[in-house]
């Protein structure tokens, strides 16, 4: 695999794109993680502890969340991923794997794509979580849409808001527009046939999830020319974090594996 350190003039400033609890100059491996819709590089900071030694994880702060409140959130795509990616090639200096939980696997998984078709790189393991394969239809009706009673209801029905966040009206202000400009990316997102990737895929489901079944989650093997692993988790469309220990452990003998591999 083919790595690369990027020293542009004027690249968009890594540290307010890309949070790493733990900084590990001496890591085999970097994962990189994409946070689901209406998440943050918070999602992730507990992570860092807990994954092996050789890996350093940095967590991807999207635009209009955390520290980048302030910033209009994307709410397509493509531009997000093209503006994702000089950021990430300055992190390739040694092999890296992708992360990302529902939106955030879309997300990976384009980036992986870009990266190879403009790069030349690809990624040493693509993991993808709580997200149908990108190929199947979009089953969501543009949720994004609702009136915002009808809106609420759909995240207190994903399972994915904190109950005391979905009663501060306050609070809720300031979340609808990221949250709608998140699940925008979501319904609008086009698919566009390419080869499959080289580098392997992990598939990761919850087995009471409303949204993304054990059929959707194996379609993920057409995006490999690789090994493809399917594993499903107690829990619902936000396993990872009702259920985190299960998977983490899972995800960490993966990294593990993978680190002293590559």
């Amino acid at each position: 695999m083919k790595t690369m350190i990027s020293k542009m003039s004027g690249a968009p400033n890594i540290d307010s794109w890309m949070a790493c609890a733990r900084p590990n100059p001496r890591a085999k491996l970097r994962l990189l993680c994409f946070p689901y819709a209406g998440g943050n590089s918070m999602s992730y900071r507990s992570w860092a502890d807990r994954i092996p030694k050789s890996v350093e994880l940095r967590a991807v702060q999207l635009p209009g969340r955390g520290v980048r409140l302030l910033e209009p959130p994307f709410d397509r795509l493509v531009p997000l991923v093209e503006a994702i990616k000089p950021v990430i090639l300055r992190l390739l200096d040694k092999p890296f794997a992708l992360f990302g939980h529902s939106m955030g696997a879309r997300v990976a998984f384009e980036l992986a794509r870009l990266l190879r078709r403009e790069e030349n790189l690809e990624p040493a393991h693509l993991f993808v979580s709580g997200c149908r394969a990108p190929q199947l239809p979009i089953e969501d009706r543009a949720v994004y849409g609702l009136p915002e009673p009808e809106f609420i209801e759909e995240l207190r029905r994903l399972n994915g808001t904190p109950k005391e966040v979905l009663e501060n009206q306050e609070l809720m202000q300031l979340m609808i527009p990221l949250l709608r400009a998140d699940f925008a990316i979501c319904s609008t997102y086009t698919y566009m046939p390419e080869p499959p990737l080289n580098c392997p895929i992990s598939a990761y489901g919850g087995l009471a999830d409303p949204e993304v079944s054990r059929e959707s989650l194996e379609a993920w093997r057409e995006q490999t020319a690789s090994a493809f692993n399917l594993r499903l988790f107690p829990g619902d469309h936000f396993f990872i974090n009702t259920n985190q220990p299960l998977p983490l452990r899972v995800l960490s003998e993966e990294l593990y594996h993978l680190a002293n591999a590559v």
